[in-house]
């Protein structure tokens, strides 16, 4: 494990249920692989999507729906968009 992993699984533990948490790009957005099990968190990209979800598999993966760093994922259950102007 490498140094941004260790700070981004020591930031996810810091988490707790019921938490909104606008990921910036970069090492932010490596934190939801390390939120631990049981732990009901509502993520924020800073493109304006608020909901994120998981990266979804290849063949499910919608080439339109990104974070703030470009990467493909999903939305979650009443996932929502708005203007970041």
């Amino acid at each position: 494990m490498n140094g941004k992993e260790r700070i981004a699984r020591r930031i996810a533990r810091e988490f707790r249920d019921g938490f909104y948490v606008n990921l910036g790009i970069g090492l932010p957005t490596m934190i939801t692989a390390y939120l631990p099990q049981g732990i009901d968190v509502v993520f924020q990209s800073e493109n304006g999507m608020l909901g994120v979800g998981p990266t979804p598999p290849d063949e499910l993966a919608d080439p339109d729906l990104v974070n703030a760093g470009k990467q493909v994922v999903s939305e979650l259950a009443g996932c929502s968009y708005f203007g970041s102007d």
